[in-house]
């Protein structure tokens, strides 16, 4: 019994639809990048605060953390675009809701905050496995605690912490398919896009599933050069 279904792979590489597949690849890139940034910062932010000796600063680091990375990244986005302009009152909201591409700064504003929930809680474990004596031994030489996190114990942190910085690298771009549902014309979105034009959904996803390896593997690639250039020997390392 053979199959009724006409293969065409073709729809990967003919026009219009092979230069659909590559403006999504362009803003996936775009959207993970940029939201990469925002996490880094901001996680390198909240997981200082974590590990801070005053209870208060602690528990808004906790509290960031604990509530982002336990809230669906889904439930995050919706509720982001959908509610989050409401948050500014009816007239502001109305203004927002008219900022061209709103969806594509609200997927990256959605993706930072929930990524740097947990870049920070990485970080929080890189402090952790940093000895007493080391924070001692810093502050001996006269720096101050700022100049001691700024210049000493966060490079050290982040150097420790770049096999699990890694992983979420490549998890941000692979969570960048979740910004399809607000409406994002990003890789997955257009291979959706493919599949309503042609009915060839299967070459559509298998493309977009090739393109999507090939991505993770540079970034994994790329994040590798990171940790052999930055590593700490006998501490870090494959």
């Amino acid at each position: 019994m053979g199959l009724s279904y006409e293969f065409d792979w073709g729809v990967l590489w003919r026009m219009p639809y092979g230069l659909w597949l590559l403006k999504g690849l362009g803003l996936t890139i775009f959207i993970g990048l940029t939201a990469w940034i925002l996490a880094m910062a901001l996680g390198i932010l909240v997981g200082s605060l974590r590990i801070t000796p005053y209870r208060s600063l602690r528990f808004i680091g906790t509290a960031y953390t604990e509530v982002l990375r336990n809230i669906p990244l889904l439930v995050q986005m919706f509720f982001w675009f959908y509610a989050g302009p409401m948050l500014f009152g009816e007239t502001l909201s109305r203004e927002i809701n008219r900022i061209s591409g709103l969806n594509i700064y609200v997927s990256i504003f959605g993706l930072g905050l929930y990524t740097a929930s947990r870049v920070a809680e990485h970080l929080r474990a890189g402090f952790a496995s940093i000895g007493r004596d080391q924070y001692q031994a810093v502050l001996s030489t006269g720096m101050t605690r700022f100049q001691m996190y700024w210049h000493v114990i966060i490079p050290y942190a982040l150097r420790l912490t770049i096999p699990p910085l890694t992983t979420e690298f490549l998890t941000i771009f692979k969570n960048t398919s979740i910004c399809m549902t607000i409406g994002v014309a990003e890789l997955t979105f257009q291979s959706y896009q493919i599949d309503a034009e042609t009915f060839h959904g299967l070459e559509s996803t298998t493309g977009a599933m090739i393109i999507y390896l090939f991505l993770g593997m540079t970034v994994v690639r790329l994040m590798g050069i990171v940790e052999k250039r930055f590593k700490i020997p006998g501490l870090v390392g494959r």
